[in-house]
């Protein structure tokens, strides 16, 4: 009987694996103008549909407000934008007012599935308040049409939370690098609220996520820099979870790009995983939701730490001021020959839920040509 679950637990091990490896070679950069697209949904906080109402619009919009408010701009933004891959960044259902969660992440999911455009998802601190788990609610989305969702590394099945996974972009199609991830894209699980009595508030990335991690992003930049067609220096990494680390309170008006109109909401203890990527050294920048009326990017230690801004009706806002989404686009550089090679530039921009979807905030997250580019100062000199 025991050798018998070994050789089950090994057969989903591998069943697993082979269902992240065909999961996460589906992503390629565009072979027409080299680029990659990535629409951030942060917020949608999804209810029943039709029947529940906005919060926080202007009052000549609040008759006509709805979950299909929401709806609408997904599609608006998929029209506009046309990205490669759709990441939603938790709170995706507001569990309270979702009588039923799957009916609900149906609902909220559907322009996503519809536009045949891959996606991923991970969890807020809401998805689970309605009539599924954390648990049962990620593996329902993993099961969706079109997902790049992972319930959870197979290798480590003791890892916390629900929906820790990474996906790997390839190069174009013929290239040097067609058969390499270019651009590294982590999920993490960052929890709900804090489960020690001790630690008030709300969850946090803990230490086995930050080994998956660790592990994970040695490895890519193993294949990336010593195998064939190496490169000296790590593939850009981007980083996606709900909860915003402590650092994001780093930063003021002086030094950060957007709108900063409520407090940082981050755990009450900082867990470490921000100097945990930096020590990695191939995240350029991190995506978070959670605080829908701050939406900013700000640098700190070479890692930008940004917010999408709120996205969905249903969620608290600020009457007046436009809900929004976050667009980030990856671009190649051109080789000799008319060929592609590495990412050279990774930049972002935000669009307004407005007549005219409007463009603000286009700023530069990171470039080839800032790789390496710090001030270099001997230890103990002034």
């Amino acid at each position: 009987m025991e050798n018998s679950n070994i050789k089950l637990f090994v057969i989903l091990v591998f069943l697993s694996s082979l269902l992240q490896l065909c999961k996460a070679s589906k992503l390629r950069f565009d072979g027409k103008n080299g680029e990659f697209r990535i629409l951030q949904v942060a917020d949608m906080h999804y209810g029943d549909g039709k029947t529940t109402p906005c919060e926080d619009v202007l009052p000549e919009q609040m008759h006509s407000c709805s979950d299909l408010n929401t709806t609408a701009f997904i599609l608006r933004m998929i029209h506009a934008e046309k990205p490669h891959l759709i990441v939603f960044t938790g709170d995706n259902i507001f569990g309270f007012d979702a009588k039923n969660a799957v009916k609900s992440m149906n609902a909220a999911f559907a322009p996503a599935i519809s536009s045949n455009i891959p996606w991923a998802a991970i969890l807020g601190n809401h998805d689970q308040q309605s009539t599924l788990s954390r648990e049962g609610v990620m593996k329902h989305i993993v099961g969706m049409k079109n997902t790049l969702s992972l319930l959870n590394p197979p290798d480590i099945p003791d890892i916390d939370g629900f929906g820790n996974y990474n996906l790997e972009v390839q190069g174009i199609e013929g290239s040097k690098l067609a058969n390499k991830s270019v651009l590294n894209l982590y999920f993490l699980d960052s929890g709900d609220y804090s489960s020690v009595p001790s630690i008030p508030g709300y969850g946090w990335i803990k230490p086995s996520q930050q080994f998956w991690f660790q592990r994970t992003s040695t490895k890519l930049k193993k294949t990336y820099m010593h195998n064939s067609n190496a490169k000296k220096a790590p593939a850009p990494g981007l980083a996606y979870f709900h909860i915003p680390l402590p650092e994001y309170s780093s930063f003021d008006s002086s030094n950060f790009t957007g709108v900063r109109q409520e407090g940082i909401s981050s755990a009450s203890i900082n867990s470490g995983f921000f100097t945990t990527m930096v020590e990695a050294g191939d995240v350029k920048a991190v995506f978070a939701g959670h605080d829908h009326k701050n939406d900013f990017c700000g640098k700190l230690m070479d890692i930008n730490l940004c917010y999408a801004g709120g996205f969905g009706y249903h969620a608290y806002g600020k009457a007046g001021w436009s809900r929004r989404a976050r667009m980030v686009v990856a671009s190649l550089e051109k080789t000799g020959k008319g060929g592609w090679g590495a990412v050279k530039s990774i930049k972002t921009w935000k669009r307004l839920d407005d007549e005219h979807l409007t463009t603000i905030d286009t700023q530069v997250l990171w470039s080839k040509s800032s790789t390496g580019a710090r001030r270099k100062k001997p230890i103990g000199h002034q």
